[in-house]
């Protein structure tokens, strides 16, 4: 079916103006700034149990170095289950130890005072043996009672072996497996120990970083529930300038270069060290008014300023030149 000619005329006007407005449009070029704020990266510290606030050391605002305490939860019931802990590693330990050094000296000089009995009345056994014998052999005693001397030597020898067994027995200690069970529970009660100090220091958090107390949540007598954040930290190696670099110029870009970074009341000549080039592009953040920028393919960057700058501020970061060719 063939067209009417004033379709084809409003066609062909439709694609003429549309290749005007085109040629007229003006053309992207590299932008004079790249838009970008700074992000922060905000540590909340809590403690693993609960418990009442004891202590507050810290306010809102306030600025801290690494290591200074934060708050602390009620310890009391922590410090007394160290205490029992330390307790029964030290009966743990004495148990072991008298169990390698085997007896008391005094219970040792009772088995020597026994072994000595034996001995005596073994010797005295062997001199009756001796007597009776010889009346035997002359007649004098029957042969049953040569029987009965013997076997009262052998009695006394055996009673004296067993006697200085004993003795040395009690001077060995307690067996192998006995010693090393003890040594296995004085383990375990280090073990229970080194937890006890453990959980007691989580109830005393200090801060990881120097930084800044950004919010407090409790406040001194309040409970805190376990793992509930009792203050927020901001810390000061952890405040980035994002910026977002056109996909034509990432290439300029790469951790350790620096950039110049402007703000609205900042001092001038403020720097920034890249850090991280996100490897995959993406199209302009809404957040980002640029009409230069927009709707092109962009790389996220960021960068370590060198002054501190507050976290949610706009910058304009002054773009690269790229690397010369070599």
């Amino acid at each position: 079916m063939k067209r009417p000619s004033w379709v084809v005329a409003v066609v062909g006007l439709a694609g003429v103006g549309l290749a005007v407005a085109l040629a007229l449009l003006p053309r992207l070029e590299s932008p004079d700034v790249l838009n970008g704020y700074v992000e922060a990266e905000r540590l909340y510290l809590a403690a693993p149990v609960s418990g009442a606030l004891r202590r507050l050391a810290v306010e809102e605002g306030e600025t801290v170095r690494a290591g200074q305490p934060l708050f602390t939860i009620d310890p009391d019931q922590t410090a007394a289950d160290l205490a029992r802990a330390q307790a029964g590693l030290a009966a743990a330990e004495a148990l072991a130890e008298d169990a390698r050094k085997g007896g008391r000296p005094v219970e040792l000089a009772v088995l020597e005072a026994q072994a000595a009995a034996a001995r005596a009345r073994q010797e005295e056994a062997r001199t009756e043996l001796l007597r009776v014998k010889a009346l035997a052999e002359r007649g004098v005693y029957a042969p049953a009672r040569l029987d009965q001397a013997e076997a009262l030597s052998r009695s006394a020898a055996a009673d004296l072996a067993a006697a200085e067994r004993r003795r040395d027995a009690a001077a060995l200690g307690a067996r192998a497996d006995q010693i090393a069970a003890a040594e296995a529970r004085v383990n375990e009660a280090q073990a229970g120990v080194q937890a006890n100090q453990a959980r007691l220091g989580d109830l005393s958090p200090v801060a990881p970083s120097a930084g800044l107390i950004e919010q407090v949540f409790y406040r001194a007598g309040e409970w805190t529930p376990a793992n509930q954040p009792v203050v927020a930290l901001l810390p000061a190696d952890r405040v980035r300038v994002r910026f977002f670099v056109p996909q034509d110029q990432v290439a300029a870009y790469r951790p350790g270069r620096t950039v110049r970074v402007a703000c609205d009341g900042c001092p001038e000549a403020q720097t920034a060290q890249i850090t991280y080039v996100s490897p995959r592009p993406e199209f302009t953040p809404p957040v980002i008014y640029s009409r230069e920028a927009r709707d092109r393919l962009v790389f996220m960057v960021e960068a370590r300023p060198a002054a501190p700058l507050p976290p949610g501020l706009p910058v304009d970061v002054t773009p690269l030149k790229p690397d010369p060719v070599r």
